[in-house]
């Protein structure tokens, strides 16, 4: 049996995700977390195998999490579930201890897997992030010339573009969460990412890179 915690700030994704695996035999819910203090307290009196860690939580967040985590229970296996979809963010947490690493949008059979692969002690990476890690690093392989790829744009996901387009029609944050089905902050995730990613100083030079390089209609 393989005893899980979920730590989320959301609790209609805890409860999805407890539901998820409600038909599992194998798989146990032994309990719930809202932060990373709370997950933590949680386990000094809760044993669990993996825990389901989200990135950005309020208080203690994810990767801070991940630290104490490897020094206080460095026997629980930690597989992220995240929106946040940038290289940097899956770097950082498989450096701070992480086992694996899945965007809250994958399937359920493939969330299943990777609880069931990081319990057994292995990694795992996200079929969606793994595929983008693998396009980029292809952008920036040798064969290519250093000329043609400073003119790469940086990518971006299905759903930051989806994001952008709702910027160029000017949508506010609140507007988009509720378009695309998902929470303001998730939205503000996306927003902060498109930012870094193209560099953009302000909204009017986003639109105007994302028009010039053909990202939007």
């Amino acid at each position: 049996m393989i005893r899980l915690i979920l730590t989320d700030d959301h609790t209609i994704l805890r409860e999805g995700i407890r539901a998820l695996l409600g038909g599992e035999a194998d798989l146990q819910v032994v309990g719930e977390a809202a932060d990373g203090e709370a997950l933590l307290d949680l386990l000094a009196t809760t044993p669990a195998d993996v825990v389901l860690l989200d990135l950005n939580m309020p208080g203690m967040d994810g990767v801070t999490t991940l630290t104490e985590l490897q020094q206080h229970h460095p026997t629980v296996r930690v597989l992220v579930l995240s929106m946040l979809d940038h290289e940097k963010y899956v770097s950082r947490t498989m450096d701070s201890g992480a086992r694996g690493f899945i965007l809250k949008n994958a399937d359920s059979t493939e969330i299943i897997h990777a609880i069931r692969t990081v319990a057994d002690g292995r990694l795992f990476l996200g079929t969606e992030t793994g595929l983008d890690l693998l396009r980029k690093l292809n952008q920036l392989s040798p064969d290519k010339s250093s000329d043609h790829v400073s003119r790469m744009p940086h990518e971006l996901s299905g759903r930051e573009l989806e994001v952008l387009q709702l910027i160029a029609e000017g949508l506010t944050n609140a507007e988009m969460a509720d378009k695309l089905f998902t929470s303001r902050r998730t939205i503000e995730t996306h927003r902060q990412n498109i930012i870094e990613k193209t560099q953009a100083k302000n909204t009017a030079a986003l639109v105007k890179y994302a028009l010039n390089q053909g990202l939007i209609a």
